[in-house]
């Protein structure tokens, strides 16, 4: 029984009743995923489910595009601050996408998923066979794009320290009366362009592997000067970086999208009837009937 399983049974949460059984992955994300973790703030779970099939092929339940009533699509659920079941003193930020927009946030390469898609193993709560073919091919996600995805919300977090806002959060607030910045927003700006880096480097991605970097950062180790002296240095490295990558420069949205039909077959049993087969998606489902009997135990 999954962590949503035992939750919703108790009237914790209130996803869409039919998504703890159909929920596919969920995985820890967040500074207890890039082994930073200090206790004492939510813990934050990430993860995707496979809706009922007319939600994701609406035609299926009668719907034309553009005329009458549309289907409500579902594509995320999100529940925060959930206290914990058995009475411990933890709470949990829950955010559980629909398969197909999981599959999309990953190919944009946004940070915040691609995380999600390289938790460690020990992170994973709950996975099941069709997440586990999604987790094999993760790689096949990145590209070079994810240069101005990381880069983009590093910015985000350099502007936020710029501003020196204070904060309504209390600890945060001493940290910057004590140190003259956030030393959170620090933390993800140098997190975040150590992972551009290595997926432009190495087209793969261990998000524990600065820990004891970021360790030092939110200890305040850090001034500020050497905050922005390292963001400079790092974004020139990762400019000549982003030019040299052996990555594409953009997704193969075909290969990922045979994924995520490989993907959806193997739940519903079958999704015949629920594409339009022109001759190239014929090959594609007979390639994906081939590999499903290949794996069949």
């Amino acid at each position: 029984m999954t962590l949503i399983d035992k939750l919703y049974e108790k009237g914790s949460i209130q996803p869409p009743r039919w998504l703890p059984s159909n929920l596919q992955y969920l995985t820890i994300i967040g500074s207890e995923a890039y082994g930073v973790s200090s206790g004492g703030s939510d813990i934050d779970f990430f993860g995707f489910c496979i809706p009922p099939k007319e939600n994701v092929f609406p035609h299926l339940a009668g719907e034309i595009p553009g005329f009458g009533q549309q289907l409500q699509r579902f594509e995320q659920w999100q529940q925060h601050h959930v206290r914990d079941c058995d009475g411990k003193d933890r709470t949990y930020d829950f955010t559980v996408f629909s398969i197909v927009k999981f599959f999309q946030l990953c190919m944009e390469n946004n940070p915040n998923m691609i995380d999600a898609l390289f938790t460690p193993r020990r992170c994973v709560t709950h996975s099941t066979q069709v997440s586990e073919l999604v987790r094999e091919n993760r790689r096949a996600f990145l590209h070079r794009g994810a240069w101005q995805k990381f880069k983009g919300y590093a910015y985000a977090q350099m502007s936020k320290i710029a501003k020196k806002s204070n904060s309504s959060n209390l600890h945060r607030a001493r940290s910057i009366e004590e140190h003259g910045y956030d030393l959170k927003f620090a933390y993800h700006v140098v997190r975040l362009l150590n992972e551009v880096e290595q997926i432009l480097i190495e087209q793969d991605l261990d998000l524990e592997r600065n820990r004891e970097q970021l360790k030092s950062i939110r200890r305040g180790d850090w001034t500020l000067n050497e905050l922005q002296e390292w963001f400079q240095t790092k974004e020139r490295q990762l400019e000549a970086a982003y030019f040299e990558s052996k990555l594409p420069q953009t997704p193969d949205e075909t290969a990922l999208k045979r994924l995520l039909l490989q993907c959806l077959e193997a739940h519903y049993g079958t999704i015949e009837g629920a594409t339009v087969l022109v001759p190239e998606a014929i090959n594609l489902a007979n390639d994906i009937r081939a590999l499903l009997e290949r794996h069949r135990v």
